[in-house]
């Protein structure tokens, strides 16, 4: 069995890879389990080496239809897209948002309506989806008027999986992720990205700056939980999805003050001081029109599993740093 993995040099795609690797075994659209032979990584940079031959690494870009075209085959049972331009960056350079969220899904999905073989396709998507005047607890069945440009592609994929699925070309499902924190490294040009920053700055020792309010409500995934999530959402049996392949995934829902305290709690009063306010009206105005708090009755039905706390996300987090080599 063949696995690609988009995005592969991410935080997100090399953790998903180790715990294929880990697992061995994944469903194929046949409902059975299936070895893992290969995995591929593919990404504009290359990720971190891993001591396993079943991995191989490929870079470049996915907007290349020559690239793209080359990474698919009939070998290649299932698909983990992860890659995006995110939030920030899709808003400031729209065309490239288009070129790599819309323009390089839509030709992967074509790739494999050619191929002929129906993979399983793992789409990761966005609440970002979602935007504008809603309600205080989003419903699964509540309609998208995303209010960004990355939320307005994600959406457009989205519709482009149920299709592809409906015709039969994939077995799509689409997982649409909460804000994941505390994501590892250093940040990037999300506009979700302080969601990390003010906690993992922090306890490396340095000032974080937080752009938006203390009231400001976040729908939150820890990294762990995301990653399982995504393993989960792919085994699922096509037939309980039925016409409907879109997941709202189970986050927690918390403020940004509720975000300090827990840190407070967790690392100490000294800690949560390295944190300031510099309110950026941009980032603010983005984050603001994304939900706060998903009911996700469908996933939960399903049995996806969620984070309990976020103290014991944080504490998550310190544990994942003193594992990882210097």
């Amino acid at each position: 069995m063949k696995v690609l993995i988009t995005g592969g040099a991410g935080f997100l795609g090399r953790r998903l890879a180790a715990k294929l690797l880990e697992h061995g075994r994944l469903k194929g659209a046949d409902g059975n389990e299936h070895s893992i032979d290969q995995i591929v990584l593919v990404d504009v940079v290359e990720a971190a080496s891993f001591a396993d031959s079943r991995i191989r690494q490929i870079t470049g870009d996915i907007s290349d239809p020559d690239f793209l075209t080359m990474l698919i085959d009939t070998a290649t049972v299932s698909i983990f897209h992860l890659a995006a331009v995110v939030s920030g960056q899709a808003e400031a350079d729209f065309e490239l948002g288009m070129r790599i969220n819309v323009d390089a899904s839509v030709q992967l999905l074509e790739l494999c309506r050619k191929a002929g073989h129906r993979p399983k396709l793992t789409f990761a998507s966005s609440v970002a989806v979602y935007g504008g005047d809603l309600p205080a607890v989003v419903l699964d069945s509540t309609a998208l008027t995303p209010q960004s440009s990355y939320g307005t592609q994600k959406a457009v994929i989205e519709l482009f999986v149920n299709d592809y699925t409906r015709k039969g070309f994939i077995d799509g499902r689409v997982l649409r992720l909460p804000t994941i924190c505390v994501r590892p490294g250093r940040p990037n040009a999300a506009a979700s990205s302080f969601a990390s920053g003010i906690i993992r700055e922090p306890l490396n020792g340095e000032p974080a700056a937080c752009p938006v309010s203390e009231q400001t409500r976040l729908w939150l995934l820890s990294p762990q939980t995301a990653i399982d999530a995504i393993f989960f959402g792919h085994e699922l049996p096509s037939d309980a999805l039925g016409a409907n392949r879109n997941i709202n995934l189970p986050g927690l829902t918390i403020t940004v003050a509720e975000m300090v305290a827990a840190l407070e709690r967790v690392a100490g009063a000294q800690v949560a001081k390295r944190i300031r306010w510099e309110i950026d009206p941009r980032i603010e105005r983005l984050v603001s029109t994304w939900p706060g708090e998903l009911e996700a009755q469908r996933a939960r039905s399903f049995g996806f599993p969620g984070d309990t706390d976020f103290d014991a996300v944080i504490r998550q987090h310190i544990e994942d740093q003193r594992r990882a080599p210097a």
